[in-house]
């Protein structure tokens, strides 16, 4: 008989999140939800031409978000990681470049912002992250450990690349910790159908990593199943896996059709309950919150995301030329030769 690896006694003596704390997140998490459902209209009205939404997940992305450290974690996006880049106080106009087509990756800043260009191939982001996490455990002690956070879903968790990044991470302890947001859904597949034993997080075992499954839908939940995950890492014991169980609400992206594959009856009944009102619910409870808070939170909300309309739009074109600098350090003759090519024929020169 096997048995689940368990989190290392760690000293995390951080404190429990103040009140004031909270409000920020629900905040973080009502700015999320409007920009998100903004996002689509915006597709719609062919201001960006397309998107993947996170409605109903914006708990796992603010919670694991805001627990990294900006001073030496790095976060390992995919595409749909729009509530973590906001977590982490990304420029938000930079990360939407992408989905406007303008740039590639983001035209924020990856080093200073601590957040890597989002990765649209599936499960691609995962390789990056434990090579930066190796690289962690060569530095310098005094440096200071950081952690890596790498994000897929459960249909990226049958990927090789997963099993491979999973596998080296553990053999080598380096510092990441692998966040699946459990969705319920690859695409079109329901997880039953693509996650052999229902659940990312048993796969650990495997690997001797310890998991943490956690309900995606409280936010403070998997704020603390983080942080515990970060304290982990950063004493030198290898990887975590989170499994963040949540649900998709809306489509893969806005090039696809829920209905296709689900009824909006199915959607209503599996979602459960909302998690920002979920989480408003808490709050107005414990008394940390009242209702004249969450209208403001509301109107900041409202008032963000028609400055970031205002950004893409205004978003030109990049200039043709960069397609060539980025992609070696130093430039091969082929490389060179193709450029030249290029300005002869669109720019004449």
């Amino acid at each position: 008989m096997t048995t689940k690896p368990a989190l290392a006694a760690v000293d995390d003596d951080a404190a429990p999140l103040s009140n004031q704390q909270l409000r920020e997140l629900y905040t973080l998490m009502a700015a999320v939800r409007h920009l998100d459902t903004s996002a689509v209209a915006w597709q719609r009205q062919g201001i960006i031409p397309g998107y993947a939404p996170e409605l109903g997940q914006e708990a796992a992305q603010v919670g694991s978000g805001y627990a990294v450290d900006r001073s030496r974690d790095f976060v390992f996006p995919t595409y749909r990681e729009m509530g973590v880049a906001r977590a982490m106080g990304l420029d938000m106009v930079g990360y939407m470049s992408t989905h406007k087509a303008t740039w590639h990756g983001g035209m924020y800043n990856p080093v200073e912002s601590r957040f890597a260009p989002i990765q649209a191939v599936v499960a691609g982001s995962v390789l990056h992250a434990v090579g930066w996490a190796h690289g962690q455990t060569l530095a310098a002690p005094d440096e200071g450990t950081g952690v890596a956070m790498t994000y897929f879903g459960d249909g990226a968790s049958s990927q090789g690349d997963v099993h491979e990044a999973m596998n080296f991470a553990a053999v080598m302890k380096a510092p990441v910790v692998f966040f699946i947001q459990n969705n319920g859904w690859a695409i079109s597949v329901p997880t039953e159908r693509q996650v052999a034993g229902g659940s990312v997080a048993a796969r650990a075992a495997g690997y001797g990593i310890p998991a943490l499954q956690v309900d995606g839908n409280d936010v403070v939940a998997v704020y603390e199943a983080t942080r515990s995950a970060f304290a982990h890492c950063r004493n030198g014991n290898g990887p975590v896996v989170i499994e963040a169980m949540t649900y998709r609400r809306g489509p893969h992206s806005t090039a696809d059709d829920p209905g296709r594959y689900r009824t909006l009856e199915e959607e209503r009944l599996d979602a459960g309950e909302d998690p920002l009102e979920r989480f408003k619910q808490r709050l107005l409870a414990d008394g940390v919150a009242d209702e004249a808070f969450f209208a403001d939170a509301q109107r900041k909300a409202e008032e963000e995301a028609e400055v970031i309309r205002m950004g893409i739009q205004d978003l030109g074109p990049r200039p043709g030329a960069e397609m060539f600098n980025l992609v070696f350090q130093e430039p091969t003759p082929a490389l060179q030769s193709q450029a030249t090519a290029w300005r002869e024929e669109s720019e004449h020169v």
